[in-house]
């Protein structure tokens, strides 16, 4: 802490193992041409995100204009949506920023040297005498879980952070031996059980459920921890 009983440190982003260190004296731009060149993706803003120093806290901007981001601990214990013009500081030890662009979803870790917060861990999962699993007030049946662990499967299966893609609503039904109706209207199923708890993103409009939820659903399960790489070996048998 500093004599004023602000966080002192600095912050640096982890992109895919690399290391770019924020200087405190100008802001550092994470986007298609900014210091962290995520990637050569014409649906990603030139400027999406910056990292800046102000009154002794580090904070985290969307500067973009159209994309928005989906910011965790690592424990999943708290999650932010960061929607253009929003900004949060940056007061942990380790945050995942995840974004989707186009056909493509990012994620990368920012991490503080000095955190001026640090997170109590409870159990985020917990399952209950029928079957279901808990987490938060929202109660999913083992079909509805494994339509997510398909959804996540290639990021699950990532060791390290960058990019990855979310499975068309065909191909995930074809992994879980599932047909595209029966996948679509548990997917319908689960994003109404989310947008209830409170949930955002999921909805288009009063009682819509937005054209883009399939994205919105694995930002929110990967940074809640949802579903997490242990429960991998469930596709290994999913229902009929």
């Amino acid at each position: 802490m500093s004599e004023q009983g602000q966080p002192s440190g600095g912050v640096s982003v982890d992109f895919c193992g690399e290391i770019f260190p924020a200087d405190p004296s100008r802001p550092l731009t994470i986007g298609r041409e900014g210091d962290v060149e995520i990637d050569d993706n014409p649906f990603l803003h030139r400027s999406f995100l910056q990292i800046t120093h102000e009154s002794g806290f580090w904070w985290l901007t969307n500067v973009g204009s159209t994309l928005t981001a989906t910011v965790a601990d690592k424990k999943g214990l708290l999650q932010a949506w960061l929607s253009p013009g929003a900004r949060i500081p940056l007061a942990f030890e380790r945050v995942t920023v995840w974004f989707t662009a186009g056909p493509t979803t990012y994620d990368f870790d920012v991490v503080a040297d000095a955190p001026s917060f640090q997170m109590v861990d409870n159990e985020a999962l917990e399952p209950d005498a029928t079957g279901e699993t808990t987490v938060g007030r929202v109660s999913f049946t083992p079909d509805q879980r494994l339509l997510v662990i398909a959804l996540c499967e290639d990021f699950l299966r990532r060791d390290t952070a960058g990019t990855g893609s979310i499975p068309s609503s065909a191909d995930a039904a074809r992994r879980l031996g599932w047909t595209v109706t029966k996948f679509n209207r548990k997917l319908d199923n689960v994003c109404q059980k989310l947008a209830d708890a409170g949930t955002r993103g999921l909805h288009g409009g009063p009682g819509k459920l937005a054209s883009n939820r399939k994205t919105r659903l694995v930002e929110h399960a990967l940074s809640t921890r949802l579903v997490t790489v242990d429960d991998l070996a469930l596709l290994d048998h999913p229902t009929e």
